[in-house]
This record gives structure tokens, C-alpha cells and sequence, in this order.
């Protein structure tokens, strides 16, 4: 079975196998190096560690009695600095932030930081650029639990002159004094973050779910913040844990995330797994997430950094991942005032999360807030109660409740009003739904543009399971239960190669769907 390299670290490297299989292969990949068998894994993406710097090696595949080989090179290392060397204790209880920040900064570029096994007690640590952050089987870095030991991060700081704003810190969308995360880079370039080592937030042990939604100080910190980075790549590590949001880039370009585990209990606060925030060219492959948030949410923030630092999200791939509890399992919402375009969800699996595509704004993100060429396609899900959910009332904010975001009447279109474009999702099989296969609700004054679904199976769980459920959270809408397709205030709606089991009804509800293709639409009992 062929595969292709993916990316090529100092030590280490992620292959990719070509096939048609959704996130694993039925049976195991052997892999090779110069002839050794090192591993076995039935993942897709598969990250081989243990290697050494600028090093040719010949990488085999071993898949039922195929076999395929690539040569690849490792990349250069200028100095490997052991972080016992500088005093870190790894000890699980001395505070060894200043021994590993004095690693970090005595680094020189190529070099590479190396966290043996320990657990690793820190405050807060600040990464640059032109390095390797490699954390070692058994390497563990436990967040302090004492907020007032966190440095602060200024939300927005206004520039000497006047002219203009620096901006350091964001909370849900907004540019709000926050505190430093367990891991911090600011205008880190070239930066890569490797393992099997674990970075863990310690949240359980503090009082960062204690009333998450009061400011303390300052607002909660991520467990890995990435501003205005470049080239950063993450690969084969264990993120757990995490005060609020677990990988959050913001404002970064050309991000990789390899083989990633992120863990938070399942009622954990807020703690959703990855986050890109106004990032471009990012992937995402091989990654499981199980969270107590929407396990990826794509944004671009609110209204202010939409008008004064516009960026949008774009040119985003996210392939061969599995997304277990949470939320939702790709979300495209709401803080997304600066717009999204250009994202391609493939080969993934959804096992247990409340929603599975979800797309959620609101009156208020303005109208740069354009979400646009979105596709899903190649998606298994299992157990996620509401498989297909677009929504444009969203009740977030202080004023999610308001009549002006949850009035369902004709209001004026200006420049407060977000659009919806395209929405893609095809070849999805979706098992054990609850509330409604496909539940899609614009706006009267700016209707969703185009929903295309095409050869989607949906299965409802028996009726005496379920329970009412509302699939969009909106004020004025009722709950559901084994609903097949509800679709309000559409321009063009395609349904093609549609089968639907078990749900209440025998018809879509469409409502307001100005054009309206509809194809071998079948339902099942």
C-alpha cells in the first residue's frame, strides 16, 4: 500500500496511506526503517519517532502482503539541549519553570529543547521560533494550579504612537486580557512540537472550571496558544486537561497538527480541542479529539477584530481524524466575524458527539462574516444525535436572547448582517441520530445561499430511546425527535441520493427554500 510523506521533522516523521478507508485500515500497518520493523499501526496517518537528525532513512510499508517504500531525510539539528542539564527536576511537585525556560532560551535555532521522563510542574512557558520542543515517552508538562503564579497577557495594548494596536491575548473572540497558556508563542516562527511526551493543564486540580464564565484576574488561559505564528507543526503528543480552549492558533499561517490525542472530561467547561482563529493553510490529519466543547470550532472572531484586523479563515484540511465527545464535531461558528472559506473535512470519524457538521451565527458578526466553500465529505458517523445543523440565531453573547438576534421577522440587511454560501457534505453514512438528520434555519433577510447533501444514509435510534432534542440552539424553536429534514429560509437546497430510517416523518419540511432540487429521496420504516 502506497503512502506519502507528510511531514519530516528532526526526529521524527508522518506518513500518510493512500486508500479509500475512512481514519483506519481494517487490518495493521507494518512500517519499516532500513529494513526494521518499528511499528504497527491501522491509523492512516502515522507519525514513526526515534529517529536522528539529518539522517536518510528508507521507510517501508508492510499491508497484506503488499509493500511500498519512500526514502525521506530528517532535518538538521544545530544542538540537543537536555532540560535535567539546566536543573528541571521533572519530579511532580518542584516548580521547574525558570530550569525550562532557561533551556528555551538558551536554545540556539535548529535546536531542540528535550524533556526526558518526568512530570514536568511549570507556570506558563514561552516558545520561539527556529527551535524543537521535544517532549520524550514518559515526558509529562503538569500545569501549575495557582492562578495568581500565571503572568497576564494585555488583551490590546495601544502603540506609542497612536497609530495603531498591539494585540496579545484573545477570549471568545475578542482582544481581552487573558492569562499566558501552559504553552505560549508569540511570533514563533518555524516552531515544532513533537513527542509522545503530554502536555497536561491540570485544570481538574485548580479552579478553572469553578465559574467559568467570571472574569478571575484574568480571563482562563488555553493549554497551547499559537499568535501570529508561522510554519508551526505538532505532532504525536497528548493534549489534556486544559483551562479553557485546548490548541488555540490565532492569527497564524501555515499550521500542521499530526497525530494529536486532546482529552477533556466530557463536562468540562468551554474546553473545546482546536481551535483555528483567523489562521490560513492549516491541516489537521490523524488527530482524535473527546472533549466537553465542540471538539474543532473554526473561527475568525467577533465584530471589532473583523472591522480593525480582519482575517478570515482559510485553506483548511482536516482528514483521517476521529472526533469522539463533545459538542459538536466540527464546527464552523460563531465567533467567525472575519469569515471562513476554503475548508475540506474528509475521511473522519464521528463516534458520540451531540452534532456533527455544525455551522452557527448570528445577527451582529457583521458582513465580512462570509462562511463559505465548506465541505464535508467521506464521513462516518455513529451516535451523534444531530448529524447536519446549520444555523444563523445562534443565542451566544450577552445578547444571544435579544430580539435582534432571535427575531424571526424580516430585518435589515446592513453592515451587521452575516452570510452563509455554499455548504457540501457527501458520501456521510450517519447511524444512531435522535433529534433531525438535517436541520437548517437562515435568516428571513439573508437566506443560507446553497445546501448541497448528497448520497447521505441517516438511521434514527429506536423511538422509545430518544428524547426531544432542539438540534440548533435558537430561542422559539421546538424540540425534535426523529425528524428527517427541516430546512427554513434557503436559496437553493439540492437533496440527492438521500435515505433516511426510522424518523417520525415521511417528507422534508421546507420552508421559505426558494429553489429546491430533490432526487431519489427515500425513506425507510
Amino acid at each position: 500500500m502506497k503512502f506519502t510523506v507528510v511531514e519530516a521533522f528532526n526526529r521524527s516523521v508522518t506518513i500518510e496511506m493512500i486508500n479509500d478507508s475512512i481514519y483506519q485500515l481494517d487490518e495493521a500497518v507494518e512500517i519499516e526503517v532500513d529494513g526494521v520493523k518499528v511499528l504497527e499501526s491501522k491509523q492512516n496517518v502515522i507519525s514513526i519517532m526515534n529517529l536522528l537528525p539529518d539522517r536518510e532513512y528508507t521507510i517501508t510499508a508492510r499491508y497484506k502482503g503488499e509493500e511500498y517504500s519512500e526514502s525521506i531525510k530528517t532535518e538538521f539539528e544545530s544542538v540537543l539541549l537536555d532540560v535535567t542539564k539546566f536543573g528541571a527536576k521533572g519530579d511532580g511537585t518542584t516548580l521547574d519553570t525558570a530550569a525550562l525556560q532557561a533551556a528555551i532560551m538558551s536554545c540556539p535555532p535548529d535546536g531542540t529543547v528535550y524533556l526526558p521522563k518526568g512530570t514536568y510542574l511549570t507556570t506558563p512557558l514561552f516558545l520561539k521560533g527556529r527551535m524543537t520542543l521535544w517532549l520524550g515517552e514518559g515526558a509529562t508538562i503538569l500545569g501549575e494550579t495557582d492562578r495568581t503564579k500565571y503572568p497576564v497577557l494585555p488583551g490590546m495594548t495601544m502603540s506609542t504612537n497612536e497609530l495603531g494596536e498591539y494585540n496579545l491575548s484573545s477570549w471568545e473572540g475578542n482582544p481581552l486580557t487573558s492569562f499566558a497558556s501552559l504553552i505560549t508563542a508569540l511570533e514563533a516562527d518555524n516552531l515544532d512540537i513533537i513527542g509522545p511526551g503530554t502536555i497536561d493543564g491540570n485544570a481538574q486540580n485548580g479552579d478553572w472550571w469553578t465559574n467559568p464564565k467570571i472574569k478571575k484576574i484574568a480571563w482562563r488561559p488555553n493549554a497551547v496558544y499559537l499568535c501570529r505564528c508561522k510554519n508551526v507543526r505538532m505532532q504525536n503528543v497528548t493534549v489534556q486537561n486544559s483551562p479553557a480552549w485546548t490548541l488555540h492558533p490565532y492569527y497564524c499561517e501555515h499550521l500542521a497538527f499530526l497525530n494529536l490525542y486532546i482529552h477533556n472530561p466530557s463536562d468540562s467547561p468551554n474546553t473545546d480541542g482546536l481551535d483555528p482563529e483567523s489562521c490560513t493553510d492549516t491541516r489537521i490529519l490523524g488527530t482524535t479529539i473527546s472533549v466537553g466543547d465542540d471538539c474543532i470550532a473554526i473561527k475568525s472572531g467577533k465584530y471589532y477584530m473583523a472591522l480593525n484586523h480582519y482575517k478570515p479563515t482559510a485553506d483548511l484540511v482536516i482528514r483521517n481524524c476521529k472526533f469522539e465527545k463533545g459538542h459538536g464535531s466540527v464546527t464552523v461558528g460563531s465567533e467567525a466575524a472575519g469569515g471562513v472559506t476554503g475548508v475540506k473535512v474528509s475521511k473522519c470519524i464521528f463516534d458520540g458527539t451531540d452534532r456533527g457538521l455544525r455551522i452557527k451565527t448570528r445577527r451582529g458578526r457583521g458582513q465580512r462574516s462570509v462562511l463559505d466553500n465548506i465541505l464535508f465529505e467521506d464521513i462516518s458517523m455513529d451516535g451523534v444525535l444531530m448529524p447536519f445543523t446549520v444555523n444563523m440565531f445562534y443565542f451566544c453573547d450577552p445578547d444571544g436572547h435579544s430580539d435582534y438576534v432571535q427575531s424571526q421577522d424580516l430585518a435589515p440587511v446592513d453592515e451587521m448582517t452575516p452570510k452563509i454560501g455554499s455548504i457540501t457534505a457527501r458520501r456521510i453514512t450517519a447511524t444512531g441520530a435522535s433529534a433531525c438528520a438535517i436541520c437548517a434555519f437562515g435568516l428571513p433577510e439573508m437566506p443560507i445561499d446553497e445546501l448541497n447533501f448528497s448520497d447521505i444514509k441517516v438511521s434514527f435510534l429506536p423511538e422509545d430511546v430518544r428524547k426531544p432534542q432542539n438540534p440548533i440552539m435558537m430561542d422559539n424553536f421546538d424540540p425534535m425527535s426523529g425528524r428527517s429534514i427541516f430546512a427554513r429560509n434557503i436559496n437553493k437546497l439540492i437533496l440527492n441520493n438521500i435515505e433516511i430510517s426510522g424518523s417520525v416523518d415521511t417528507e422534508p419540511e421546507l420552508i421559505c427554500v426558494a429553489k429546491r432540487e430533490i432526487k431519489d429521496l427515500k425513506y425507510v420504516d
